[in-house]
């Protein structure tokens, strides 16, 4: 969910219940566009107060979390501590459904007179911004400054009068009417999520789509279904019924802030109930700020997994195309061998019917005895027929030779290919640096990557990971090549179902039966697993093959991980895997 209008409110309402009556203790500013408040609170505690107003993640939420400031602070910080130290914050507000938030403080000046001042905090993409303002709305300054030259709808300057720009004819959702609501929506020839988040203040297209699904509503759908539709009438109150009802939460501070999870990683937030999501796949806070640093610091590993990830995913992809290269041009000349058993037919048929040849002839004709066919062979008019039949036996014995060499060199190189593909599938899947540590080794031990500091292993203590079905029934997915055939082929016993993606790069997904007899739902389960953990990840349906693992073979000289197997069961299945639990530790 985007830091929308909604999530502003929670962190408001989150605010003022913690900070207002609460004094500015220290103020520090430990990077170019972000601050950090440290507020005693009127119930004797202390807390600190984040504000980014970074271009890629403007942000606010109360944290324990210290940063480390500079050595120098910055002109706005000191500005700050001259104005607001020791100040005490008399409200927090936001104007209307804004992704602004306004801290008001008021504080004694060096006369001892007591001033009043507002720190405001716009939340706005890369129009983010942290300006300081006094009571006549003048601007004092601004963690960024723009210019005139830069927007030509408002300068944020020292001395220049502070406004709230209104770009847009947007209404504010919380005080609109019903007849309003409904005379805005079928103006707007559009989607209905669209025509939403477009015409009302603080609504992200998520909220939007959320509030159309509330109401049972597509929200891709035309707004014109409202007045073309026999029950558009009926369709256009359930929608408003949706938006009063998330509005009537929003007034009434009653925010369900939780987190969603997909494969233990976090797909999305929200401050409000989520019905496009199963109550299984989401975490619920007590707190949107507890929420909120929870939310970008997981999102944050995930980021660094994926720049931890690039050098390999390079390594990976070079010796990819590599191969591929070779292996069309070993294709190529594999058609080029084609030709060899009709060289050897010619040579036979030389020595057969060669003696009726005239002296000089450039061709023959003669009786092809394996398809009682007649045939022209082509001579090379210098040479007799016994040489040219030499000629053509030299030919085919020379392609018959690259014929062998290249099919050996061809298999070799698919197999590769393959375990590359495979190695790019467990990267896809890595959410812990171990998961990349282990992968690593995989490419050091096939030669892609040299070892550095002698031939000692690293530790592994990546795991594979662990799942259980709706019946029960624990469930185990590798993450890499060295945890699948571990899995396989250590773990699993003999009478363990084995599941796995069919033609395509996948995880080896093992379920435990413990001698039980796995009911459908397991199965179906697994198979989800397989295909969600596989290249076919996102396709509407993938064919999965499932076996016990006791017909599962290691072929001799495989790569790690690669399997045989010649019986086996198959289904197609989604991969849909938000309502299968994933196990704790």
């Amino acid at each position: 969910m985007a830091f929308d209008g909604i999530t502003v409110a929670a962190v408001v309402s989150e605010l003022k219940e913690h900070l207002t009556g609460g004094r500015i203790y220290k103020i520090a500013q430990p990077e170019n566009d972000e601050l950090l408040l440290t507020v005693k609170t009127k119930d004797g505690g202390q807390t600190r107060l984040l504000l980014s107003a970074g271009a890629s993640l403007p942000l606010i939420y109360l944290t324990e979390t210290n940063k480390q400031a500079p050595m120098t602070a910055p002109g706005f910080c000191m500005l700050l501590r001259k104005h607001l130290q020791n100040g005490r914050i008399t409200d927090i507000t936001q104007p209307g459904l804004e992704r602004i938030v306004q801290i008001h403080v008021e504080h004694l000046n060096e006369m001892g007179d007591l001033c009043r001042k507002v720190l405001v905090l716009e939340l706005m993409g890369k129009h983010s911004n942290i300006i300081f303002i006094n009571d006549e709305d003048m601007i004092i300054d601004s963690i960024k400054h723009i210019s005139g030259m830069v927007s030509s709808v408002r300068e944020v300057l020292p001395g220049r009068p502070y406004f709230i720009p209104m770009t847009q004819d947007k209404k504010d959702p919380l005080t609109i009417s019903e007849s309003e609501f409904k005379e805005i929506l079928c103006s707007k020839a559009t989607a209905i999520y669209k025509a939403l988040y477009t015409s009302f203040t603080g609504l992200s297209p998520q909220i939007s789509q959320e509030i159309c699904a509330a109401a049972s509503l597509d929200g891709e759908l035309s707004t014109a279904v409202f007045s073309e539709s026999a029950n558009g009438g009926t369709l256009l109150d359930a929608l408003y019924r949706s938006f009063e009802s998330a509005m009537s939460k929003v007034c009434n501070k009653e925010f369900t802030p939780a987190i969603v999870y997909e494969n233990g990683a976090p797909v999305d937030f929200a401050a409000l109930p989520y019905v496009s999501y199963s109550m299984e796949s989401q975490k619920a806070f007590t707190s949107i700020s507890a929420l909120l640093e929870t939310y970008y610091a997981e999102k944050s590993t995930v980021t660094r997994i994926r720049q931890k990830s690039v050098d390999l995913r390079r390594i990976v992809q070079t010796a990819l195309e590599r191969n591929i290269k070779k292996y069309d041009l070993q294709l190529r000349q594999m058609q080029d061998t084609e030709k060899k058993d009709k060289y050897k037919i010619y040579g036979e048929l030389l020595n057969t019917y060669g003696y009726g040849a005239e002296p000089g002839a450039k061709s023959i004709e003669a009786l092809n005895y394996y398809t009682n066919e007649m045939i022209t062979i082509p001579l090379d008019p210098q040479l007799s027929a016994t040489e040219n039949a030499k000629k053509y036996f030299d030919k085919y014995g020379k392609l018959k030779r690259t014929y062998e060499a290249l099919s050996k060199l061809t298999l070799e190189v698919k197999e590769e290919i393959d375990h590359l593909k495979s190695i790019q599938n467990a990267l896809d899947i890595a959410l812990l640096e171990e998961d990349l540590t282990q992968i690593k080794e995989e490419l050091i031990e096939s030669g892609y990557i040299h070892r550095k500091g002698g031939n000692k292993k690293v530790k592994v203590t990546s795991k594979p990971f662990h799942y259980i079905s709706s019946d029960g029934f624990h469930i185990y997915v590798g993450k890499n090549n060295y945890q699948n055939e571990e899995l396989t082929f250590k773990f699993a016993n003999g009478g363990d179902w084995w599941f796995h993606a069919k033609g395509m790069p996948g995880s080896h997904v093992i379920v435990k039966t413990n001698g039980e007899e796995l009911p459908d739902t397991t199965f179906e389960e697994a198979a989800r697993l397989a295909a969600y953990y596989s290249k076919g990840k996102g396709q509407e349906k993938v064919e999965i093959d499932y076996v016990e693992r006791k017909h599962v073979k290691k072929p001799g000289g495989g790569k790690p991980g690669f399997v045989v197997y010649y019986t086996n069961y198959s289904m197609m299945i989604d991969c849909d895997i938000s309502n299968i639990k994933l196990a704790e530790g």
